[in-house]
Formats: structure tokens, C-alpha cells, sequence
């Protein structure tokens, strides 16, 4: 998982949106993200179309992941990035309705797509600006190995890597 390998030397923290199953999954891993003090996101429970649901579907994808993680570690998610960046205004309705704030990323790493570790890292760094979101997935090594250079790189630049909610309240 990326943001465990992350070097305590490195001080990066980052935003782990987590669907249902991979909560079911890794249950330790939940606990160690946050124990590590990075944020845990809402990603919905069985990652689908959110826009293609009805509104109570939309609130039991999001609410089932939800008590997942509070049972957990205690915490209450807030954040919500739909699957696939998919969403309408009845989503977002929805979402805000279930106490949450949605967000999308400025920087796609396409990581899920090409799954080179050097062509991740090219396109991360020569798209980044400062209050940049990067998405990045967990599920490939090559991922892994691509953000943990991508952090060195970055921070030699003089960025700093934050949790979305710092960044929403910069």
C-alpha cells in the first residue's frame, strides 16, 4: 500500500480513499493509515457509477463504507471522491446530504492505465503545480515505487505533501 511505504523520513502525508472491500480487506491497514496520521476518504462501497444510482443507493454506498471505518478506528470520513470521477448534481446532493465534501483531482497519474513506474513519474512531475491533488491507486507495485520517487522528487522541488483536508483549509 503507497501511503504505508511512505519513509517516516519523507513527512508526506496523503488522502486514502477506500471502497467497502478494500476496507474489508486490509482492516489492519485502516488502522495503521490512520494511526499514521493520514486522512481516510470515502470512495463508496462497491465503487460504481455513482450517477448512474438512485439517490438511496448513492447514501448506502456511501453510508456502508462510512460505519465500516468508524467501527474501525473512530473516525469520521467527510471527504467522498467518486468512482471514476463520475458524478452529477444528485451525487453531490446526496454526498452533502450524508455530511460529506466531494472532490476530484488536478493531476491524473494514469497509473491503473500504463503501469510503468518512469512514465507515472514523468507524468505526475511535468503536470504538478503548487495546491495540486494527485490521484494515484494502491493496487499496483509500479504505483508504489512512482509515488515514493515522486515524493523525493517533488519535495527537492520544495513542495510539501498534505492531507486534502489541509489543503481545503489552507
Amino acid at each position: 500500500q503507497t501511503v504505508l511505504n511512505i519513509r517516516a523520513s519523507q513527512n508526506a502525508k496523503a488522502t486514502v480513499f477506500m471502497t467497502g472491500g478494500w476496507v474489508d480487506s486490509y482492516p489492519d491497514d485502516v488502522k495503521a493509515i490512520a494511526a499514521a496520521g493520514h486522512d481516510l476518504g470515502n470512495h463508496s462501497q462497491n465503487h460504481p457509477q455513482m450517477s448512474t444510482r438512485s439517490a438511496s443507493e448513492c447514501e448506502a454506498e456511501l453510508t456502508q463504507v462510512h460505519e465500516k471505518v468508524r467501527e474501525l478506528t473512530g473516525y469520521e470520513m467527510f471527504l467522498f471522491r467518486p468512482p471514476y470521477g463520475d458524478y452529477d448534481n444528485a451525487v453531490i446532493k446526496v454526498a452533502r446530504e450524508c455530511g460529506y465534501y466531494p472532490i476530484q483531482w488536478d493531476v491524473d497519474s494514469l497509473d491503473w492505465k500504463f503501469q510503468n513506474t518512469r512514465r507515472i513519474v514523468r507524468r505526475v512531475e511535468k503536470d504538478v503545480k503548487d495546491g495540486d491533488i494527485i490521484l494515484m491507486h494502491d493496487i499496483f507495485p509500479t504505483s508504489v515505487e512512482a509515488a515514493l520517487q515522486i515524493v523525493d522528487d517533488l519535495q527537492k522541488r520544495g513542495y510539501e505533501f498534505v492531507t486534502a483536508e489541509e489543503l481545503l483549509v489552507a
